[in-house]
């Protein structure tokens, strides 16, 4: 009996053992599986680009790259219109700022701004305290650069703001402002006509001037960072240049502006973050390393194009204050482009300036964050005769739904505003 009962306990042990082995075979086949599926990219399915309006003017986004340019709804996008194509606008040649119905095709006229380029448009931006109805766009007027909130169904405007805005944060209770009359002289691109602002040409560094933040309900700014405040933390300007401050934007959570300090003749660039009570004042990079666009992931991590260890140009994404510089896609998006993430922070879309001798080539490229996989959307011919001040970026940006990316082109001779839509 004694032996029967060692026999079925010795069979129970090597019934364990064979258990055992197969529990461990399946969990390594299933962390493997997973592994492998780590790895698998399923990009979206992507249309082909949509045309907004055909009506033989020209047309741009109304904002600058990476700003959501349409309702929460995905219903309507901000859109410019005018007549001008290969010059400089001036403070006399208003374009129309009108909203296209992704629905019908019909383009709706809705004001028209003074206060515009080609680069940024009017810098409007949908509030995101009523985000189907109400935006925020610059405007000249009485001799000053404003900025206007407006709904766009009753076409009433609501607030004038006795400043322009540059960024608008997340929550939208606050702006950021620069000198746009200053900038006119020293990025003219990128300034408005007309004298809404005291550029204020005959100081080098002034101490009234630089980055203002605007509170939206008041209409009150306070300075938070002047030009003076930088002097000794960008690179030596020379005896006749002079500094500015460019491109702003809110991290995610709003607690925190990125912005570039430039100096012309040379365009020395130094990219700083600072808190938005104007504490902390931080460089993001090195010397030499520059900066030129940029998009926050969150609301630490920030991604610049900037020449990565002071040589090559590439998508750097780190946290401000620290070294834990990446280059993102791998040595494929190792150029300036206008990087954006989606709203998931999943994804990247980004672009590149004209490229090639023979054709002057405009290309998309969505990046899947996690394993940096790269997908090309499309390539772009930009006619030789839209250059200099009027020339034509892609400028990709998403809807907050990220299902909408719309981008700008001249590939068919004339500006006008694509959408793509993407069905993940």
């Amino acid at each position: 009996m004694d032996n029967c009962n060692d026999l079925m306990k010795n069979r129970m042990v090597k019934i364990s053992v064979v258990l055992a082995v197969l529990c461990v075979f399946l969990s390594c086949q299933t962390e493997s599986k997973h592994e492998e599926n780590k790895n698998v990219v399923e990009f979206p399915t992507i249309s082909e680009p949509i045309l907004l309006v055909d009506n033989g003017k020209e047309h741009l986004y109304a904002s600058y790259y990476g700003i959501n340019s349409f309702s929460a709804n995905d219903r309507y996008a901000t859109v410019l219109e005018t007549d001008i194509k290969y010059t400089l606008p001036t403070e006399d040649e208003p374009a129309t700022l009108g909203m296209v119905d992704l629905e019908t095709g019909d383009f709706i006229p809705l004001t028209e701004t003074r206060a515009w380029n080609f680069q940024q448009g009017c810098m409007a931006h949908w509030l995101p305290s009523s985000p189907d109805s109400l935006i925020i766009y610059n405007d000249l007027r009485e001799g000053k650069f404003i900025s206007i909130i407006f709904n766009v169904h009753t076409k009433e405007e609501i607030k004038t703001i006795p400043y322009p805005i540059s960024a608008l944060s997340n929550n939208g209770k606050y702006a950021a402002s620069i000198n746009f009359s200053r900038l006119r002289q020293t990025r003219s691109d990128y300034g408005y006509g007309g004298e809404g602002q005291d550029a204020n040409m005959d100081v080098q560094f002034p101490e009234d001037d630089g980055l203002f933040i605007v509170d939206l309900e008041t209409g009150e700014a306070d300075l938070i960072v002047s030009m003076a405040d930088v002097r000794d933390q960008v690179p030596e300007v020379v005896d006749e240049g002079i500094e500015y401050f460019n491109h702003t934007l809110f991290s995610r959570g709003d607690s925190k502006i990125f912005w570039l300090a430039r100096a012309i003749p040379n365009r020395n660039t130094t990219s700083f973050v600072v808190n938005i009570d104007g504490t902390e004042l931080t460089r993001c990079f090195p010397d030499d390393w520059g900066g030129s666009h940029f998009d926050w992931l969150n609301d630490d991590e920030l991604m610049v194009t900037a020449a990565y260890q002071g040589k090559q140009y590439s998508h750097v994404l780190f946290t401000p204050g620290q070294d834990n510089y990446v280059r993102l896609g791998n040595g494929i998006l190792d150029y300036d482009g206008h990087g954006a993430f989606s709203p998931d922070g999943k994804w990247m879309i980004t672009d590149t300036y004209p490229r090639g001798s023979a054709l002057l080539e405009q290309k998309i490229y969505l990046m899947h964050m996690a394993t940096q996989a790269i997908l090309p959307l499309g390539t772009f011919v930009e006619p030789a005769e839209f250059k200099s001040h009027w020339r034509c970026d892609i400028h990709p940006r998403w809807s907050r739904s990220g299902q909408l990316v719309g981008f700008n082109s001249t590939h068919t001779g004339s500006r006008q505003a694509y959408l793509l839509k993407l069905d993940f």
